[in-house]
């Protein structure tokens, strides 16, 4: 039986959870199709990548990702307080933005609204959290 390995492309259906049992994504809804992806492009987190190894066509399996190979820690130096006018109109905490900078586009979620500024944070959502991942090779090609 082909085992997973680097440089095949997989179809898998996953069910991500936070430790306390939330869960952030899943395939398993209708519409939805399982994952396709080419292993060692980077499209992946390394965590996710690294438990897909090895497993055959048709396994189950559920993996346990460290901060460090999932979103890495929570960084300070990622969340800024601004002007509220610098902000296109009306926010509130939740809201998505983006600006451009000199590397590209940064996506910032408005974390707090004070009298005169915004807080907005660059960090990806799950920063700082293990993640927990109920995975399932539909297909390995």
């Amino acid at each position: 039986m082909k085992k997973i390995k680097t440089g095949d492309t997989v179809k898998v259906n996953y069910t991500g959870r936070l430790e306390d049992g939330s869960v952030f994504d899943t395939s398993l809804v209708e519409g939805r199709e399982p994952l396709q992806t080419t292993l060692g492009q980077g499209q992946l987190i390394k965590g996710f990548e690294d438990g897909l190894m090895d497993m055959t066509e048709g396994e189950k399996k559920t993996v346990t990702i460290e901060v460090e190979d999932a979103y890495g820690h929570y960084q300070d130096y990622m969340v800024e307080e601004v002007e509220k006018e610098k902000l296109p109109g009306e926010v509130e905490v939740g809201t998505p933005l983006q600006a451009q900078t000199q590397v590209g586009p940064i996506n910032f979620v408005v974390k707090e609204i004070k009298e005169n500024t915004v807080v907005l944070d660059a960090n990806h959502p799950l920063a700082g959290q293990r993640l927990i991942f109920d995975l399932e090779v539909v297909e390995i090609n």
